[in-house]
């Protein structure tokens, strides 16, 4: 007993001193300096059982310090590392249950900065860094931590890269002092949508259409990038990585940073997609069908393009996409961006597509940023409030879509998710009025109506099952209806 003891004690004791030795050596360097045993150990330090991860008993939901999470954001910016009010922000999302945001590493919107540093004559050194970027991207990374808010990193985005924004980039030839046109590869205009891949920045790899040996300098500095993002995300449990917004670019570059971060991680349970343009014609889409059907590259798969889909059409192609992902080993499925003009007066098109892709079976929501989305608006911020009080009845993760007990339906008129005989979630996008079929659970049940406009309780109701029951929205505002045994609400 002494000797296990005596062990038992060293073996802390071993443990405390290497947590010092990693604290100390934090504090002397550059993160980005760490020599690379240095960083494993500090990463290997993270317990893998409390980080981001897909729920061990349903894979389809992601789970977060030991527990099953549904996440759920709502933000005004894509890089909000950049954005004066970012705490605020983060206190609002926080305080109506959100967990979730997306975080471009873009420098494109008017005064935000750039990674790296700029001389006096204006250019840029890309063998120096800019500190504050990297300073307030950390302070991110730490208020997310502190408030249990998931971040969703996309590395590369594209519309940085083209058009008026390529034209103050730093990687452009003709903002650095590194290299020039020929001796880079790349030209100093590209004046076209990015969807066309034209910019080779996007095609540093031997082997892609684009390739040159020129952007082997490139890559270099791309790698450069990656790495000193990594030595501040790799000391957190609450990221997920993406590699590019809304790709077009053939999957070999994606797949070579999902790669790169793995490898630099040194550790496992880092999980890395793609997000793919075409999301939004699925079922044509090569690239979707890949990151769908390949599980051992794509941890988890991005499917926010979807949402440029309408009505009744958004949910069949998500649906599709669900359908697929069962094929092969079961993966959580995000939407970071859902799209809905906020500027539209009286539109609700993005709480409607945020409403369906929870009842769907998405593992991650969050509205798109203005003009594109609802952001963090009273709209959203009441569908969030409406989505966690489904879960003070019943979780997601524990029921499954049910359309086939819906009669008198429409298009688009309502769906559901349901653990059949127990609990019952109807959305109605709008008004309506559906018969649910309860003919093989002949008791009673107990229901509440939520409102989607205000994220409040609505009115009471029974429903004597052993039959089919009528259930109708007083309005068209957004409801849903959450059915259960009436010990359920209590």
């Amino acid at each position: 007993m002494k000797t296990q003891r005596f062990e038992s004690m060293r073996l802390i004791a071993s443990a405390h001193i290497l947590t010092f030795l990693v604290f100390f050596l934090a504090c002397q360097s550059d993160p980005s300096e760490i020599s690379e045993d240095i960083k494993k150990a500090q990463f290997a330090n993270i317990d893998e059982n409390l980080v981001i991860r897909p729920y061990i008993e349903n894979p389809r939901y992601w789970q977060y310090q030991g527990e099953p999470v549904l996440l759920l954001g709502a933000t005004n910016n894509d890089n909000l590392f950049q954005s004066a009010d970012m705490k605020e922000q983060l206190d609002v999302l926080a305080s109506i249950g959100g967990n979730y945001i997306r975080n471009t590493m873009s420098s494109r919107d008017e005064g935000d900065i750039w990674p790296f540093h700029k001389q006096a004559d204006g250019l840029y050194d890309l063998e120096k860094w800019n500190d504050q970027y990297w300073k307030q991207f950390e302070e991110l990374l730490k208020l997310t931590a502190e408030r249990n808010i998931i971040v969703q990193i996309e590395v590369w985005d594209r519309f940085d890269f083209s058009q008026d924004f390529w034209q103050t980039n730093p990687f452009n030839p003709k903002n650095n002092i590194n290299y020039s046109v020929s001796s880079g590869g790349m030209a100093d205009e590209y004046p076209h949508h990015p969807g066309g891949d034209l910019q080779t920045f996007f095609h540093s790899l031997e082997g892609m259409p684009r390739y040159k040996p020129e952007l082997d300098r490139i890559r270099a500095y791309q790698e450069k990038f990656v790495k000193k993002m990594l030595s501040y995300s790799l000391n957190y449990g609450h990221v997920l990585y993406c590699i590019n917004n809304e790709t077009n670019t053939p999957v070999e570059w994606g797949k070579y940073w999902i790669n790169f971060i793995k490898n630099e991680a040194g550790r496992g349970l880092i999980y890395a997609t793609d997000m793919f343009d075409r999301f939004l014609e699925s079922q044509s889409c090569e690239s979707c069908q890949e990151a769908l059907l390949s599980p051992d590259e794509y941890a988890f798969v991005d499917a926010s393009q979807l949402n440029w889909n309408v009505g009744q059409e958004h949910w069949d192609n998500l649906r599709w996409v669900m359908g697929q992902r069962e094929k092969m080993s079961l993966r959580p499925v995000n939407s970071v961006k859902v799209y809905g003009k906020a500027a539209s007066p009286g539109s609700n098109g993005g709480v409607q597509r945020f409403s369906r892709d929870v009842m769907g079976g998405f593992a991650a929501v969050r509205f798109h940023r203005p003009n594109t989305g609802n952001g963090l608006n009273e709209s959203a911020i009441a569908a969030i409030k409406a989505v966690r009080k489904i879960e003070t009845v019943s979780h997601f993760w524990s029921m499954e879509p049910k359309q086939e007990l819906l009669r008198e339906r429409e298009s688009n008129e309502a769906y559901l998710t349901a653990k059949e005989g127990e609990t019952y979630v109807l959305l109605f996008p709008g008004g309506g009025s559906v018969q649910l079929d309860l003919s093989s659970h002949p008791k009673t049940f107990y229901g509440r109506w939520i409102s989607i406009a205000t994220g409040e309780w609505g009115g009471e109701f029974e429903l004597q099952g052993g039959q089919s029951q009528q259930i109708s929205t007083s309005d068209s505002k957004g409801w849903f209806a959450v059915i259960s045994d009436r010990d359920s609400f209590e």
